[in-house]
């Protein structure tokens, strides 16, 4: 089946008549060509009437928790105390007594999240002693529910570490077994208290189910520093470049100079991603030096309005923004960088063999040969549009449209 977007402007750009092919392994874009008003629409070609919109690749949320959300409920006081374990144990006590079944939560938000844009996710699904696969298998279900709108990766996460509760990595290793793509970690020093060990797990699991790895890092400076090496020296012994990514990790710049430079160096030569929730913490590593070293550099809008945190709304051009404005950039090149990031950044963590982001001024993704994974959306520039958030939205799937002008709530 053949789409005709017509009337649209990739990423800002000229306007531009842009022809799809959908089919069972993916849709492609076959052709992006000017507009043409007098242009001759062959029988059985689906029009999606672009209006002067700009086109952008979908949006692609790399670190999303779809189990724990409470977007759509009324809103609630913030109850959670410092540090992830406090967190972690007051989400236990709330996460089952929400006013919806954690089923159509998970469902809704993921529905939600495909309206505004997004069709490529990474998800957490929490794995632990408290809720066993439960929450694995509302984020699964979903996966499956919206198979046709979205595609989905489920992160088996030992939110609550994998050594301080007997059972865990058994519940760790059902998951991965029920289907579960790819392997979680999380604080190895700081939570768990035993690095070797947690690593250990880690990659065993992955290696022993070939999939890739997923490792939360809150842990402070030379701490997190520390962490890092260590999984940096695993991924090279083990062979697992490529299939590394550390999330959060916000704090890897705030050492100095020459240790933030050998680790994006690291990155680089490994291959290891990195996701952001685009947080307002100081020492983050450099975006513009990550693009410029080649580390693939993927966003996320984490928790959406949970038992963790009152933030997220299911919405990545919302959280593109958030990424610009704690970063402090005010350039449009920079501006639409995190953009880029955003979408096909993203993308390349989800698949390494992807389209990569050259440099802050690259803008791939809505060429021939492209995967038809796109957004049209209102706006001036794409600057302007990450400033102004528009509403009027199509969004397109494998090449075909899955959500068109909803009504964004």
């Amino acid at each position: 089946m053949n789409t005709l977007i017509r009337a649209v402007r990739p990423w800002g750009q000229a306007l531009s008549d842009v022809t799809l092919v959908a089919g069972e392994a993916g849709g492609k874009i076959t052709a992006v060509e000017p507009h043409n008003p007098a242009r001759v629409v062959p029988d059985g070609v689906t029009v999606v009437e672009g209006r002067g919109r700009l086109l952008l690749p979908s949006f692609s949320d790399v670190h999303v928790h779809l189990d724990s959300t409470r977007i759509g409920l009324p809103f609630r006081e913030h109850t959670g105390g410092p540090g992830v374990w406090t967190m972690m144990m007051n989400d236990r006590l709330n996460w089952r007594n929400a006013e919806v079944p954690l089923q159509d939560r998970v469902n809704d938000t993921l529905g939600r999240m495909i309206a505004r844009g997004t069709t490529r996710v990474r998800s957490y699904a929490q794995v632990d002693v408290d809720c066993k696969l439960e929450r694995f298998d509302a984020v699964a279900a979903a996966k499956e529910k919206f198979a046709g709108q979205a595609s989905v990766d489920i992160i088996a996460f030992p939110q609550a570490g994998l050594l301080l509760e007997e059972g865990t990595v058994e519940l760790m290793e059902e998951a991965l077994k029920a289907g579960a793509n790819v392997m979680g970690g999380i604080d190895p020093c700081t939570l768990d208290r035993d690095p070797v060990k947690h690593l250990d797990i880690v990659f065993g699991l992955a290696e022993k189910y070939q999939v890739p790895i997923d490792i939360h890092l809150h842990e402070p400076g030379e701490l997190g520093v520390f962490s890092t090496d260590l999984v940096l020296e695993r991924t090279k012994a083990l062979g697992m470049q490529g299939k590394v990514t550390m999330s959060h990790a916000y704090q890897l710049g705030s050492v100095n100079e020459a240790i933030t430079r050998r680790l994006i160096d690291a990155f680089a030569e490994l291959d290891v991603s990195l996701a952001s929730v685009a947080p307002s913490a100081a020492g983050q590593l450099p975006i513009p030096l990550l693009t410029e070293a080649g580390v693939r550099l993927g966003l996320g809008e984490d928790g959406q309005r949970d038992y963790w945190s009152p933030y997220g709304n299911t919405d990545m051009l919302d959280r593109t923004w958030q990424l610009a404005f704690t970063h402090g950039f005010r350039k449009d090149q920079l501006i639409e960088h995190c953009l880029a990031i955003a979408t096909i950044g993203g993308a390349s963590i989800l698949d390494p063999g992807a389209t990569r982001l050259k440099d802050t001024s690259h803008r791939p993704g809505v060429e021939v040969g492209d995967p038809a994974e796109l957004l049209l959306v209102d706006g001036e520039t794409v600057a302007s549009t990450v400033m102004d958030r528009g509403k009027d939205r199509t969004v397109i799937h494998a090449g075909r449209v899955v959500a068109d002008q909803l009504e964004l709530v």
